[in-house]
């Protein structure tokens, strides 16, 4: 059984803060909730909110498409054998890496406070790792078989506050950290998984 956990799935991550920090508010079905650590506002005088608040949930789902995906091993392979800076290993990349809010927006609203959020994230607490008898998947062990066998295969989480969990595709949840460190939450997410 093999199960893989994505704790810092940067793409959402990013489309997290920037949700947050520039203070947009998108309308869609089944948006995460907010994150748990609210990120200092920015003020983009080049940014046009209406454009990006209509945007977000759209490019939201595809990153979150993309989240579920395990990837293809040859694909490192094709990457290595690859020439720089070819067409093909910029075709090989972004099958690996997926959408991003860069592809229609540019880069231009990560600046140093983005930086430093996303440093500050991999910093707390929620990424040591735990003793192996206290590992959510160990723990929730009686849930998590009988997903795998429905097909499981990834669970990605983000950091926002209480419970959220959606299916994504055929494998994946995506679900809150918080979901997953509570045993009883994290069961009823993989159950519902399995159902």
């Amino acid at each position: 059984m093999v199960i893989t956990i994505d704790e810092y799935p940067s793409s959402l991550l990013d489309l997290l803060w920037l949700r947050e920090a520039l203070g947009l508010h998108p309308e869609g079905d089944d948006l995460p909730p907010l994150l748990i650590e609210t990120p200092d506002r920015v003020i983009d005088d080049q940014a046009d909110t209406a454009v990006w608040e209509t945007a977000w949930p759209g490019v939201w789902d595809a990153v979150v498409r993309h989240s579920a995906r395990i990837p293809d091993p040859e694909i490192f392979t094709a990457l290595q054998a690859s020439a720089d800076a070819s067409p093909e290993r910029a075709d090989l990349l972004r099958q690996l890496i997926g959408p991003s809010w860069s592809d229609q927006f540019g880069t231009a609203a990560f600046g140093a406070e983005h930086s430093s959020w996303s440093a500050a994230q991999r910093r707390s607490p929620r990424s040591r790792p735990l003793p192996y008898d206290r590992q959510p998947e160990r723990v929730c062990l009686d849930a998590l078989v009988p997903a795998w066998r429905a097909g499981l295969t990834k669970v990605v989480t983000i950091p926002c506050r209480g419970t959220h969990t959606r299916r994504i595709g055929d494998n994946a949840l995506l679900m809150t950290a918080s979901t997953r460190e509570d045993p009883e939450g994290y069961r009823l997410a993989l159950r519902s998984f399995a159902a």
